[in-house]
């Protein structure tokens, strides 16, 4: 990575999550902006005075779509995910935009099973790219045989609690003597 991270990502970086590619945009007088791409999601992050800040991240299990608008002077991301999730950044310069749209879309494909869908329509001034999740996204960390439903192990009830609920049922006539003197001999011998 040829930019320094800035600490508030680092911070909240989980273990092994590697940074792809990085854009960090100055706007007027105000702390840098960052679009952080990873190898499990994109990070927004907004740098405020004083170290304060304001940072977003999608998942890409929850990121549903991401458009690009490549314009003369400037490019805007609009990033959707689930949960009426959307960002949008409007500050990067076209190059910019073009390689972190192409992170994002190998950042995709390399755990989506489908590959990523895309979408570009281009104009006489600019340039719009969409790209979409495929609807069956499974990812290729954890594979699917791996994921086995078992039913919920049944807890085995205390032999003496046993014996209790036997000799109830014994007094209450629910059961003859010869019933309960068998069971009670098993139930013994698990003591």
């Amino acid at each position: 990575m040829e930019k320094e991270l800035p600490k508030a990502v680092l911070r909240h970086l989980e273990h092994g999550e590697e940074v792809l590619f990085s854009i960090r945009k100055k706007i007027s007088l105000e702390k840098p902006k960052w679009l952080l791409v990873t190898d499990r999601r994109i990070i927004y992050l907004d740098e405020k005075i004083l170290g304060r800040y304001e940072m977003k991240a999608i998942p890409y299990q929850k990121l549903e779509q991401i458009t690009v608008k490549l314009g003369v002077m400037s490019s805007e991301f609009i990033i959707q995910g689930e949960e009426n999730i959307t960002l949008r950044l409007g500050w990067m310069n076209k190059e910019e935009a073009r390689k972190a749209i192409n992170a994002i879309k190998d950042a995709l494909n390399a755990i989506a099973v489908e590959p990523v869908s895309i979408d570009v329509k281009k104009g006489l001034t600019s340039e719009t790219w969409t790209l979409k999740k495929p609807k069956e996204f499974i990812t290729r960390t954890v594979p699917a045989e791996a994921i086995v439903q078992h039913p919920p192990a049944k807890k085995e009830e205390d032999p003496l609690e046993k014996l209790k609920k036997l000799k109830e049922l014994y007094d209450m006539g629910v059961i003859t003597q010869e019933e309960y003197e068998e069971k009670r001999k098993k139930l013994l011998e698990q003591i």
